[in-house]
């Protein structure tokens, strides 16, 4: 199959223009089911970090002053440029990712989503009037762009989480700087190349590739940045908040997940069994909201059990490119040695393999 890569960009873009780093050093990004090399991005750093602050710090003024009605239609003419191009958009993620085509063409419809509705949403920013302690006073309430922000997104979806938060920084008169994980950058540069395209003004969305621990602590060092969105592991989130202390920036954090499916006995176990098929398997279980334990009662385990190992046995596993896959390959070798030695640890303990048993070839 020859790549569609129409979209790919190879250089960061701050203030409306696509740049490398000051020391030309490069990270490479490879397709997780092969190993292949699907392109390098630059290495940038706190210096290439202060650049786009500046470019978001600049752009601010004219952003936040333009009608709300001006930045919705913008935001919409990119929501149906990343539908017009999801074909090209979801094989570059299955490229870095791994997902199966379905999903990855899911997620950029999904992401799509996010950028309409609040591209229709930030015409609804109004303010209120609150009720006075005295007759001759007027208490009136308004929302204002509250700056520059900055967004740090996660591999598992590379696509539409970026878009969520864009969309919504954007959508408020807000500008953005933001940091796509150095295992998926291409998906938000091809945003950042779209939003070019749909006609967003210079600096007003800039996209930074590289050393995540400098970029952060640049990002939470500069009082200019207001707010921090960040999606990712706990112990990060943790870092990011302490960081971002000094400046007393406003943090969202949406960290890793714990979550339990729970069977009891009187469950329609068909049901059950296809939603933990949903649950467990979309993205090959990397997604924050996939389960991690079940929880089933006694009486049912076992035909629970059996309905799992039949349906996981049916599952088609491969390169997110190939005709009926369900299934692609982990992230990367962390990620695949993590799945094996849980495994290994499972049956050490007792645990049976009533389907599978060891991870399927050996990936990167």
């Amino acid at each position: 199959m020859v790549p569609n890569l129409s979209w790919l960009r190879s250089s960061c873009y701050i203030g409306g223009e696509w740049v490398d780093a000051d020391g030309g050093d490069r990270i490479p990004v490879r397709d997780p089911a092969t190993g292949q090399l699907v392109g390098e991005v630059p290495l940038c750093g706190a210096v290439e970090a202060g650049r786009a602050v500046d470019a978001a710090a600049a752009a601010l003024p004219a952003w936040r002053a333009t009608p709300a009605k001006e930045r919705g239609a913008l935001l919409s003419r990119l929501a149906e440029l990343m539908l017009a191009h999801r074909g090209a958009l979801a094989e570059l993620l299955v490229r870095e990712n791994g997902k199966p085509l379905a999903e990855a063409e899911g997620e950029i419809r999904y992401g799509a989503s996010f950028v309409q509705w609040f591209a229709e949403e930030g015409r609804r920013v109004y303010g209120e009037t609150v009720p006075a302690n005295a007759p001759d006073r007027r208490i009136i309430v308004t929302r204002e762009p509250l700056g520059v922000a900055a967004a740090i997104t996660p591999w598992n979806f590379p696509n539409a989480m970026l878009a969520r938060k864009l969309s919504a920084a954007l959508a408020a008169g807000c500008t953005l700087v933001a940091k796509p994980s150095e295992e998926t950058p291409f998906s938000a540069l091809a945003l950042a190349a779209l939003g070019e395209e749909a006609g967003l003004p210079a600096g007003v969305f800039n996209v930074l590739t590289g050393d995540a621990p400098a970029i952060g602590r640049a990002l939470c060092a500069d009082k200019r940045v207001r707010k921090l969105s960040f999606t990712g592991s706990t112990e990060v989130g943790r870092l990011l908040l302490r960081q971002s202390a000094d400046t007393l920036k406003r943090v969202s954090l949406e960290l890793g997940g714990n979550a339990p499916f729970i069977v009891f006995e009187d469950a329609d176990l068909e049901a059950a069994a296809a939603g933990a098929m949903a649950s467990k398997y979309r993205n090959c279980g990397q997604t924050c909201v996939a389960s991690n334990r079940f929880l089933v009662q006694r009486p049912v385990a076992a035909r629970f059990a059996a309905l799992l190992a039949e349906r996981s046995a049916a599952l088609s596993s491969g390169h997110g490119l190939s005709p009926g896959v369900q299934v692609g390959p982990m992230i990367n070798r962390a990620g695949y040695d993590k799945v094996r030695r849980l495994i290994a640890d499972a049956l050490a303990g007792g645990a049976a393999a009533l389907s599978g048993g060891l991870p399927s070839g050996e990936g990167l």
